[in-house]
């Protein structure tokens, strides 16, 4: 049986198995079979693993072609596309026996001193402090801000994730991102149906990360997202992602595949 009490560390510690190609595992979780910022955090890791430290990661593209299996380890194996002087490309496919279960292509950017000038406002939202948690696992600690009408806030972060590694607070902000997509896109199917109780159930199809400026590992993040239209019957959901100050840390893109709920 998978491990469910795995740390964050733990489980974004890949194990060398050849030229560009790792090995991870992940824990259960409430709802079986993996998590998918899990295996785009780890996906990241791998990419980075064969990037030089100055380059940084500014962007990432994923696909989640199956669903991961907690009982079996991941391999994750990288191409490098392309080594710039400003810009390196990755490309990696997480597989188990069943064959590919992510594929992502992420790119890295020389570490430039140019100031970011932010045009998106920070929500007023209460003190994560004052709230009640309302976690699905021991590695993260979730405040709900609100879930209705195609929106969904909330406060994330994951409390052991280190505080002066530029990757894992990187692999950190991916884990989390994928937490309230399906969320916004179900709340708005819910709203246009006339009710509250979950009727549909949400897959992730893939998802997009661009970074803004670099998140701090273990500090909350304030993940806001909205539904940008359902139909056919897929979602897109983009989320703004910032720091507890205030400061706009990422966007993010994902688009979720609603199925009906069953008993």
């Amino acid at each position: 049986m998978a491990d469910a009490r795995v740390s964050f560390t733990e489980m974004m510690t890949l194990e060398a198995r050849g030229v560009d190609s790792y090995l991870g595992r992940g824990p259960s979780y409430p709802w079986g079979g993996l998590y998918g910022g899990q295996i785009v955090a780890q996906s990241l890791v791998a990419a980075a693993a064969t990037v030089e430290s100055m380059f940084v990661v500014h962007s990432l593209h994923a696909y989640f072609i199956r669903r991961g299996d907690a009982e079996e380890p991941i391999r994750f194996d990288v191409e490098r596309l392309r080594n710039g002087r400003n810009f390196v490309t990755r490309a990696v496919v997480a597989r188990q026996s069943r064959g590919a279960i992510l594929h992502m292509s992420a790119s890295f950017q020389a570490v430039l001193a140019a100031a970011y000038i932010q045009t998106h406002p920070f929500p007023q939202v209460p003190n994560p402090d004052r709230m009640d948690d309302n976690s699905w696992s021991p590695m993260i600690e979730r405040r709900l801000v609100t879930e209705r009408d195609g929106r969904a806030m909330a406060w994330l972060r994951i409390p052991e994730a280190p505080p002066d590694d530029a990757v894992l607070a990187a692999a950190a902000l991916a884990y989390l991102s994928d937490d309230l997509a399906t969320d916004a896109v179900r709340s708005e199917q819910q709203s246009a149906d006339g009710v509250g109780s979950r009727l549909w159930n949400g897959i992730s199809l893939d998802h997009a990360i661009w970074f803004h400026q670099t998140p701090t590992g273990p500090e909350w993040q304030l993940h806001d997202f909205r539904c940008e239209g359902v139909g056919a019957p897929r979602g897109l959901a983009r989320g703004q992602l910032f720091s507890r100050g205030g400061d706009h840390l990422a966007t993010v893109a994902q688009e979720v595949l609603l199925r009906p709920a069953t008993a």
